[in-house]
């Protein structure tokens, strides 16, 4: 686990969940993120979560990925750290990484912060494999390291991508490596019942796992939207709807505390989270 502190401790923490539709064309799509960045500091974001993919998106994830996959120092990871200078403010963004596997990139999330760089990696550990799709077709899964946490005016910070939110394990491990909130980024398809999922697993991860959990989506015409920042109870604090925007929370330390003094699950559980072989 590593931890870097971006400021000193405050009791509550201005978090927002920016959702778009990323396409092919990159300099448009960091136009779109400098717009809703700029949305989200104007309102007192210290944090601004965008979706998967934010560098470059078109469906189906195929090869052109590979062709537009950057090394984790390229040009989008660099503009993206420019935007957090500029504003002062920590953002999360995902994109297509470069690997040295043949025809494969990685779906990667970086934590960039202001006089930092980039503070924290997460490179997706659960491929889209399922609903007619095959992410793995071209993508790298992700390592099953420990995770990497970075902090925001002292709220300890964990990294997951879209299709982890179907295993709670990810979270669990995320949280136990000391999170108080869980960002998630994701290019969550539209289709029968996929919103009420959504919803439902984010709201779960956040439940059984007394975390605040704020989760970022693409809009139409391939996402679902709906960016919701959801308490350690489960309680949506803010939701983007459907369309291109943000919706910002204000996360605050001593809900987090009084939950978990609340329901303790955390300590009363009997399992831990082990790596499959």
């Amino acid at each position: 686990m590593t931890s870097i502190d971006q400021a000193a401790a405050s009791p509550t923490v201005a978090v927002a969940v920016a959702q778009f539709a990323p396409g092919s064309d990159a300099q448009e799509n960091l136009e779109r993120m400098a717009e809703l960045a700029s949305t989200s500091v104007a309102r007192g974001a210290r944090l601004v979560v965008f979706p998967e993919y934010s560098s470059y998106f078109v469906d189906p994830v195929d090869m052109r990925f590979v062709d537009h996959a950057e090394p984790l120092d390229g040009p989008f990871t660099k503009a993206v750290a420019e935007l957090s200078e500029a504003l002062d403010v920590t953002i999360v963004a995902g994109f297509a990484e470069l690997t040295d596997v043949p025809g494969h990139f990685s779906n990667t999330l970086a934590a960039v912060a202001p006089r930092a760089g980039i503070r924290a990696v997460y490179r997706k550990q659960h491929l889209y494999d399922a609903f007619g799709s095959r992410e793995s077709d071209v993508v790298v899964p992700g390592p099953l390291d420990p995770p990497q946490l970075f902090t925001v005016d002292g709220l300890s910070v964990g990294l997951q991508t879209c299709y982890d939110l179907r295993f709670p394990e990810v979270t669990r491990t995320i949280v136990d490596a000391g999170a108080d909130l869980v960002v998630v980024p994701s290019e969550w398809v539209r289709g029968p019942l996929k919103e009420h999922h959504w919803r439902t697993l984010i709201t779960a991860r956040a439940i059984e796992n007394t975390v605040f959990v704020a989760a970022a989506d693409h809009v139409a015409p391939i996402g679902v939207g709906a960016s919701i920042v959801v308490d350690p109870m489960g309680v949506v604090m803010a939701d983007a709807g459907e369309r291109t925007g943000i919706a910002l929370a204000w996360l605050d330390r001593e809900r987090l505390a009084a939950v978990r003094q609340q329901n303790p699950a955390l300590a009363l559980r009997r399992y831990d989270v082990v790596p499959k072989p």
